[in-house]
Parts: C-alpha cells; structure tokens; sequence
C-alpha cells in the first residue's frame, strides 16, 4: 500500500494499461467491398461444398491411395523414379527446409520455458566523489578500520534466470505455429515427390514414344528409297520424268531431316531425366518394345472428397491455414500487457576470497514486471489486421488448392475418354493407309497412278502413323497426370 500511496501516478498507469488491453479485436468476419461501399461476409470453408462425384461414377476406389511402386510396372522406370527420389536435388533441398522448421519448434519451445544461465562475473567501479553513492562511500567503512576502497571490486559467481510468463498463450501459440508449419514443410515435400515421380514417368514414355517414332521414320526411309530406285528405273526406260525423280529425293531428303530432329528430342527427354535424377548425361535404360505392348491403367477416381486426404498440397493449405489462426492470436496477445520475472541467486563480494564466507555473501533476488503497450497501439492494430489478412488469403489459397485440385482430375478424367476415342479412329486410319501404299505401289508400277498420288499416300501414312504413336504416349501421359491429380506418388 505504501509503494501505491507513494507512487500513484504508476498505479494509475498500469490499471490503464490493463483496461486499454482488455478491449481486443474479433477475428477478422466482414471484409470491405469496394463494389458495394459496404462490410460483406468472409467466405467460409462450407461456403463452396466439393461436388459429390467427377462423372456418375460413385465408387470410392482410388488409384491415388496405390503405391507408385505398385502403380507402374515398367521396372525400368521405377528404378528411375527410386534414384530421382534419393538424389534429386530439389528434394534434398526440401529435407533441409524440414529439419529448419523442425529446429524452429525447439526453438519455439525454449522461449516458453525461463531462461537460466550460471557463470561468473568480474568488475571494478569507480564512483565519482561528488555524488551520493560516492560521499557515503567516502565517509562509510567496508570492514572494520578500513574505508571503502576508491576502486571497488565486483565478483559474482551464481545464477540468473527471466521468464516472461506466457499468460495470453501468446508463446503457446508461437509453437502450435512451429509444429504446424512443420506438418506443412512435409505435405509440402510429399507434393513435390508427386510432381517429380509424374515429371520423370511422363518423361520416360516420352522417350519410349520418340524411340518408335525414330523406327518409323527409318523404316519410311527404306520404303522411299525402294520407290526411288523405281522411279530411276522408270525414267531409264522412259516410263517416268527427271520432275518424279526429283520429288521422291526431296521426299527421302524430307524424312532424314525429320530422323536428326527426334534424334535431338531423345537427347533432351534422356537429359532431362537425368537432371531430375542429379547426375550427368548418360544413356537411360528403356525396352522400346514394351510401348508397344503396354497398356494404360485403367483409371479409378473414387470420389473429390479424398482429394482432402490424398493430395499433399491440400493438406499443406490446409495446415498453413492453421498456422495463420495462431499468428492472429499471437498478434492478439501483443494488446495485453505482458508479465516478466527475473531473479539471481548466488555468491557476491567485494573481493574473491569473501565469496566463501557463506551465508554474507549470499545474494538472492526475485522481481517482476508488467508492461502494456499504449503509445504504439496503432502499430500493434496494423500488425493485428495484417495477421487476419493473411488468415484470409490463406482461407481463399486453402479453397483455391481444393478446386484446382478437382478441375485437374475432372480435365484429366475427360482427356482419358476423348484419347481413346482418338487412338482408336487414328489406328483405323493408319491401317488404311498401309493397304494404301502397297495399292499405290502396284498401280504406279503399272502406270495406272502417278508419281504425285504415291508421294502423297506415303506422306500421308507417315504422318498418321507418328500421330498415332504420339497418341499413345498422350494416354500414357493422361493417365500419369490423373494419378498425381488423385494425390498419387508420395507413398
């Protein structure tokens, strides 16, 4: 009572800063819209409900939850995948962004705790004689018959400890962050692990696609120049012009220039996997046959809910969601007053060989203090509306992962049906045009064609056959793509 009778002003002070502090800032429910010069309702997570299904198709079977081990046969390429998931650098990069958040939660917690140190001390003061410590000094004695020394020594060997007291939970939720964000960084490393497995499996058909594509064009080349020597033949015997002779060179010509160009892609798609799998060009093991003999899986989608479980960059939005709840309560503690305790404990004295005379030079001590913002209230408002800003943008990245997420399946799902549609009228076609060679052939031979309609039949088959190989590796590709689509690969 006396303390508060002799010092009213900070009494009054202090209950102000408590009072002021009481009145808190509701998390963040209306926000301003310019279009209607009015407060308008944040959307919530119910406001926009995932579609039931992607088709009429209700089964909850979901090729997302398989294994990528499991999903792809081809061992070729799942030995690619194993390496690319040990050595790829940007997942090695992402192992440490996980242990950085994972040492950030210690760290979090730490500042829950006090924080005690022990050690020693050494120091001298000399205090000036014309002030109130040094007059009484002057005239006072440290030990019988002898005065205080003009320079006085300081030797302390103990402990020392502070703690700010986490009333508010405002260090409480400091570490719920931590925690979360550290959930988030792995969701995070799963997401990119389906994106790498998807990236080196669509590069691996690729590859398989331009290795049929390159047999393709050299046998056409063989064809061509059959028809060549025909034509040559032809025009000795008077049966062909030097104009025909020249049109199947510049067709073989054609078709060689085509045979470097996929020759430069294979060496792209070859390097571009190694990249992913952090080493040096070097040929990648492949059986080109097996495009041929393989078909793509057959797609189970389940349904759009688990894409809530499955995909690792909903699950990221969703905990970094979290994350921004408690940085608005940690913004929101930032109005009360604070409350601290410091204290020491152990041996002081004048002179060293006084630190044993136990219990005199015992020294304890224990204070506390509370602290209230109130000048810098404006600054902490603005830090506490930045916090509810960015709770909602992460509201709206959460909401925006989940209908991303359903727009790649239900695109992928109708890639997968029109493809099949395509492949088969495409592989109608190239059947017609390889019976259309060999009828152009014979009717050139017997001068019933002309050289124009065989050039023409020839090109035609080329084209369709390159399409239809390069629609096989579309499938293939539409069927990886849905996979990572459904949350698959990180398993």
């Amino acid at each position: 009572m006396k303390f508060f009778k002799k010092n009213t002003h900070i009494a009054i002070l202090l209950l102000c800063v408590t009072c002021t502090s009481c009145k808190v800032f509701a998390p963040l429910k209306k926000k301003w819209d310019d279009t209607q010069k009015d407060l308008v309702p944040v959307p919530t997570l119910n406001d926009k409900p995932i579609p039931t299904a992607y088709t009429n198709n209700t089964d909850t079977t979901n090729i997302g939850s398989i294994k990528w081990s499991e999903f792809f046969a081809d061992k070729n390429l799942t030995e690619l995948i194993d390496s690319a998931l040990k050595n790829n650098y940007e997942v090695l990069m992402n192992l440490q962004e996980i242990e950085i958040a994972k040492n950030a939660i210690q760290i979090k917690h730490s500042r829950i705790l006090p924080n005690v140190s022990v050690g020693g001390a050494i120091g001298y003061e000399k205090v000036g004689i014309y002030t109130s410590q040094g007059a009484g000094d002057a005239s006072a004695e440290i030990t019988p018959g002898h005065k205080v020394p003009e320079f006085l020594g300081d030797y302390f060997l103990g402990a020392r400890a502070s703690w700010e007291v986490d009333v508010w939970h405002k260090l409480r939720n400091a570490k719920k962050a931590a925690i979360t964000h550290y959930l988030a960084t792995i969701e995070g490393k799963n997401f990119l692990l389906t994106s790498i497995v998807a990236e080196i499996a669509n590069s691996y058909y690729e590859l398989l696609s331009l290795d049929n594509q390159l047999d393709i064009i050299r046998e056409t080349i063989r064809l061509q120049n059959n028809a060549l020597e025909i034509v040559r033949v032809q025009k000795e015997a008077a049966r062909a012009t030097e104009l025909a002779v020249k049109k199947f060179e510049a067709e073989v010509l054609n078709s060689q220039s085509l045979e470097f160009d996929i020759l430069q892609k294979i060496k792209e798609a070859e390097n571009r996997i190694n990249s992913l799998l952090g080493r040096y060009p070097q040929p990648i093991v492949r059986d080109k046959g097996s495009f041929n003999t393989q078909l793509p899986q057959r797609i189970k989608e389940g349904i759009p809910a688990q894409l809530l479980n499955n995909r690792p960059d909903i699950k990221q939005a969703e905990l970094e969601l979290f994350v921004t709840d408690c940085n608005v309560k940690i913004a929101k503690a930032e109005f009360f007053p604070s409350v601290g305790l410091t204290g020491a404990f152990g041996l002081q004295a004048f002179k060293p060989r006084y630190l044993v005379s136990i219990p005199k030079s015992v020294l304890f001590g224990l204070a506390g203090d509370v602290a209230g913002p109130i000048i810098n209230r404006t600054a902490i408002k603005m830090e506490f509306n930045n916090a509810k800003a960015e709770q909602l943008m992460a509201l709206y990245n959460y909401q925006k992962a989940i209908l991303a997420g359903y727009m790649e399946v239900n695109t992928e799902l109708s890639n997968i049906q029109n493809l099949e549609k395509f492949y088969d009228i495409k592989n109608k076609e190239v059947e017609t045009l390889v019976k259309a060679i060999d009828v152009s052939n014979d009717l050139f031979k017997s001068a019933r064609a002309d050289y124009f309609e065989v050039l023409m039949t020839q090109r035609d088959a080329l084209e369709s056959k390159l399409e239809l190989i390069e629609a096989k590796k579309r499938q293939f590709m539409a069927v990886i793509n849905v996979y990572r689509a459904l949350g698959g690969g990180w398993r």
